[in-house]
Formats: C-alpha cells, sequence, structure tokens
C-alpha cells in the first residue's frame, strides 16, 4: 500500500496483463462484495471503516472509509472491467502484488450483480464525484461529499433469479459477514471499525494492538491469555496453553496484511511451537501477520484471493515456529499433562444391557473398582454421575413450562454470539431459552427451561447462554452436557456410599457408556486378560464375562 495521500491514477490493465489474473467469479454472495469493498478501502489507507448490511447483504452492502479516495479524472473508470490504480500497465507487476486488490474487477462485477452507487473525493479536491453503475449503464455527476468513498451495493441479484434463489439465509450469510470482518479486525487491529446489520451495530472496535483486537472479536477473557509475537518477520499474538480448542478455527494468519486460509504447514509450524505444552489434538488461538516480500507470495492463484501461494513455505514455517516457541519461552508457563492413549471402545454385555456390578471399593476418591460377569470393572464416578445427571435433566426439560425471571438480565455477546442468536432464536425458545437482541452487543435473557433455572451451578445464566450460542450442532444437547458437568461428583468427594448410589443411577440409564462429551463411564477387565498376565493356566482360565457369548 502506498504511503501517498494522493490518489494512484486508474489504468484499464491490457489484455496481456489481464490473461495473468486468476479467472473466477468474483461475486458470488453478499460476502464476496464485503471482501471487496473493505479491501478498497484497506489499499486506500483508510483509518476509518464502517459497514452496513441490510437483509443479509443483498438488499444492501455499503462500505464507507475515509481513505484517499478516487480523483475526478479518473472516476469514470472505476466501474470498468480490469481498471485498476494498484498495477503498472506490465505483466512483471503480477510477480510483486503490494496491494489487497489487484484486479481491477470488484466495482465492475458489484455493478453486473446489482446496483452501485459509489461517492468519493480525495481530501485535496473541491467537490466529490458520484458514480451510478448497473450493468453497463455507467452515470457519473458531480456531488457534495466529505474526504474518502462510500460505496453502495443494492439489491444484489434482483436480476439474476436463478443465482437469488441459491443464497445462504440472511442470518447465515450475516454469521459469515461477521466472521470475516472479525478476521480484518485481528489483522488490522489498528484501524477504527465498525460493522452493523439491519441497523444495529454487530461489531465495533477502536484503534488498538492485536490482544484489543482479541478482545472486540473473541472477548476480553480471551484477550487476558494470549502473548505477544513479534520475530523474524512474524507478529502478532498467540494464546497460552491453557487457552486451547479441538478445531483450529480461530488460528488466524496474514499474509502481507491480507486475511488467508492458511496452508496446514503453518497450522502445524505454530502447534510444533508449544512443544509439549500443548496436549495432543489441542489448538491454540493465534493471530499472526505475516510480512514477506512481495516476490515471494502470490496472491494471483484464488479468485477470492484467500489462499496465497508461497516461495519458501518450509521457510517461513520455520519462522513462525521459532517465533512462537520464543514468545511461550519468555513467560513462565506451567506446563500441560501429557496426553492420555484413547481408552477401548466401551464394553457391551452379551444381551447389551448394563451388567449388575458389584462395588469393590474406591480408588483416589475418584474411580470406583467393581465386579460383574466375572470381570473387573473401573468405573469413572465422574463421568458416571455425569451420565445419569444429563439423562435425568433430558427428561426434565420438557416436563414444565418456562420459568419467568423475576428481573431479564443482560448479557455481553460477541458479535458471532449475536449472529447465532439470530439464526436460532425459535429453536431456543422451542426449548425454554427465551432470549432477545437487545442492541449494543447485548442480550436479554427473560425465562429459563424449568429444569435448569435452579441448578448449583456458578455463573448458571452465563454457562447457558455461552453454551446455546456456542460454535456446536446441536446447542440443546452441549447446554444439558455442560450443565450436567458442573455438579456431577468431582475427586475427593466420593466414599463408599456415594459409589454405590452411583452405580445403581449408571444401571438405569439408557445409555450408559459413556458421559455427554463422548468419554467412557467404564473399562473393563476381564478376568481372562488378567490371568494371561500373571502367566496362570489353571482352572479358572476359561472363557467369562465378555467372551461368553452365546453362538
Amino acid at each position: 500500500m502506498t504511503e501517498s495521500a494522493v490518489p494512484s491514477p486508474i489504468r484499464v490493465l491490457p489484455p496481456h496483463v489481464a490473461r495473468l489474473i486468476a479467472a473466477g467469479e468474483v461475486v458470488s454472495r453478499s460476502l464476496d462484495v464485503v471482501r471487496e469493498l473493505v479491501e478498497n478501502a484497506l489499499d486506500a489507507g483508510a483509518t476509518r471503516i464502517e459497514i452496513d448490511v441490510e437483509g443479509g447483504g443483498l438488499r444492501l452492502v455499503q462500505v464507507r472509509d475515509n481513505g484517499r479516495g478516487i480523483a475526478a479524472e479518473s472516476v469514470a473508470l472505476a466501474p470498468q472491467r480490469h481498471a485498476t490504480s494498484k498495477l503498472e500497465p506490465d505483466a512483471r507487476s503480477m510477480d510483486r502484488v503490494r496491494t489487497l486488490g489487484f484486479r481491477g474487477e470488484a466495482l465492475w462485477a458489484a455493478a453486473q450483480a446489482g446496483e452501485l452507487r459509489l461517492v468519493t473525493r480525495p481530501a485535496t479536491q473541491v467537490g466529490a464525484c458520484e458514480v451510478r453503475a448497473h450493468g453497463d449503464d455507467v452515470q457519473v455527476a458531480r456531488v457534495s461529499a466529505p474526504a474518502g468513498t462510500t460505496v453502495r451495493v443494492q439489491n444484489l441479484f434482483a436480476a439474476l433469479p436463478a443465482r437469488l434463489r441459491t443464497q445462504a439465509a440472511p442470518a447465515a450469510e450475516v454469521r459469515e459477514i461477521t466472521a470475516l470482518v472479525g478476521r480484518y479486525v485481528l489483522h488490522w487491529p489498528q484501524l477504527f471499525w465498525k460493522l452493523s446489520v439491519d441497523g444495529e451495530a454487530r461489531l465495533s472496535h477502536a484503534p488498538a494492538d492485536h490482544r484489543g483486537a482479541v478482545a472486540s472479536v473473541y472477548g476480553p477473557l480471551s484477550a487476558n491469555r494470549v502473548l505477544t509475537v513479534q520475530a523474524g518477520g512474524v507478529r502478532g499474538v498467540v494464546s497460552r496453553p491453557e487457552l486451547t480448542r479441538a478445531r483450529r478455527d480461530r488460528m488466524h494468519f496474514s499474509v502481507n496484511g491480507r486475511p488467508v486460509q492458511a496452508p496446514p504447514e503453518l497450522e502445524k509450524a505454530v502447534i510444533e511451537g508449544f512443544a509439549e505444552l500443548l496436549p495432543a489434538g489441542a489448538a491454540p488461538l493465534c493471530v499472526l501477520d505475516l510480512t514477506l516480500n512481495p516476490e515471494d507470495q502470490n496472491p494471483n492463484v484464488h479468485p477470492a484471493k484467500q489462499v496465497v501461494a508461497l516461495a519458501d513455505l518450509s521457510g517461513v514455517a520455520a519462522r513462525v515456529r521459532e517465533a512462537v516457541a520464543q514468545a511461550l519461552a519468555a513467560h513462565p508457563l506451567a506446563r500441560a499433562a501429557p496426553a492420555l492413549v484413547a481408552p477401548p471402545e466401551p464394553a457391551r454385555t452379551p444381551d447389551g444391557s448394563f451388567p449388575r456390578l458389584t462395588l469393590l471399593g474406591v480408588y483416589q476418591e475418584l474411580y470406583l473398582l467393581a465386579q460383574g460377569e466375572g470381570d473387573l470393572w473401573v468405573v469413572d464416578a465422574h463421568a458416571a454421575h455425569e451420565r445419569a445427571l444429563f439423562e435425568r435433566l433430558t427428561r426434565e426439560l420438557s416436563a414444565a413450562p418456562p420459568v419467568e425471571l423475576p428481573a431479564p438480565e443482560l448479557l455481553h455477546l460477541t458479535p458471532e454470539q449475536l449472529a447465532r442468536l439470530h439464526e436460532r432464536g425459535p429453536e431456543l425458545r422451542a426449548w425454554g431459552l427465551h432470549l432477545e437482541d437487545f442492541g449494543a452487543g447485548l442480550a436479554r435473557l427473560r425465562a429459563l427451561p424449568a429444569a435448569l433455572a435452579a441448578l448449583p451451578v456458578p455463573r448458571l445464566h452465563e454457562q447457558i447462554v455461552e453454551t446455546a450460542l456456542g460454535d456446536h450442532p446441536d446447542p440443546r444437547r452441549e447446554v444439558l452436557g455442560r450443565l450436567a458437568c458442573a455438579p456431577a461428583l468431582k475427586a475427593g468427594m466420593l466414599d463408599h456410599p456415594r459409589g454405590a448410589q452411583v452405580l445403581d443411577q449408571l444401571a438405569a440409564c439408557e445409555q450408559p457408556w459413556a458421559c455427554p462429551h463422548g468419554r467412557p463411564t467404564v473399562l473393563r477387565l476381564p478376568e481372562r486378560d488378567l490371568a494371561h498376565a500373571f502367566g496362570r493356566r489353571g482352572v479358572r482360565d476359561v472363557a467369562r464375562g465378555r467372551d461368553a457369548v452365546k453362538g
């Protein structure tokens, strides 16, 4: 991005340069319009970017910035295909792309798919210019406007009914747009950002560092658990070992300011930088900006420019690995527990029912040792109790009407949580969770399912809402599973009478073999295997327990 305050002239690229641009549809959904217009604003040196979306972006996408603007003598070329100020008209310019946009297709594609209105004025120019374009019809006029550029795209795909019918539901598209803008906030934290959806602010960020951006997108709890990374052309933040996820969906990378879909090698490099500090299968939160020579990266390999080819991928991965390791080494960190070997598949008795177990004793105040069907059984008392509580809550959930709160409670939600609230509202109300968007990043909790309202769980309301609006395919099951976990027996709470009660409760479950999170409740050691381990070949070396299956 050039530092000059004077906008560069727009040129139509000659055919031999235009042929080098990656082919593909530029605008196939509202999300594409937002991405292209935001990139134009960033390339224009904007320090303030405001995005408005209505009707999931089909009715309106508007991006307003305070960047350099487009000079009056170039503005008529702006909606033409392959017209750009970001590339020189020679083929070698494609090998040293320094801007986010470069193809000169964004405004042209938006005008082909919808109705484009652009108002722009460089700070040194008297009077602004307005461009209206729809299809190949372009009209230019002089207007009055502040410095910067405002682009409006309305009625997207209204003239393309087949394409319009295939668009995602507005709530789903808004969720994707919110996530996209959140990524730009993470990688451009020094700017002011605001995203409004149907007139309500959905995401707002004041200029800050990467930690502040994490707070704006993922909340202050996550922001308080990140460490600064800055070494070898790699800068950003990475989470402490205690803040991890089972998925890699919060591992974000940018190359020269462009948010990209990171190759697996870069994600692996971050995880390797943690070494033994991360348990197997866990992924950290990270926001890493990579600075490379323009000649060493090629964004011209994907129509949406989300994939960047790197000339020295292994070298970049090594730099990322070293930068993460240095950041972690600079802080005192407790080592994470080593990864556990996955347990065997849950045992199943010949008739499919849970066996009658006799309690033998309690081990480490957490595990139950029992015998049944001639075998030794080890029961995780916490997982077993959790399964029993989960099934009880499941039965009781629809047995009584929701309980209205004496006073509705206001809760702060992240932008993605608000997007999911709009998407899942009817589903949540169906099982008794009445939650309403209150505006300004807040939601109002009015009622809870009666089965959950009196549970002895710390931060009950926050836990229910946070889980219900999390990234899960079945929010109802996730809520019940989380709430069953909190009051379940913990290490140090177990004695012989409570252990016997847990065995009885587990035997009464419809699915006693695993806790709601998929961990086994029981492990089984057949007497035959135990005898073989001791080298016994006596009369007790007979088929028993799981081996005694009727043929």
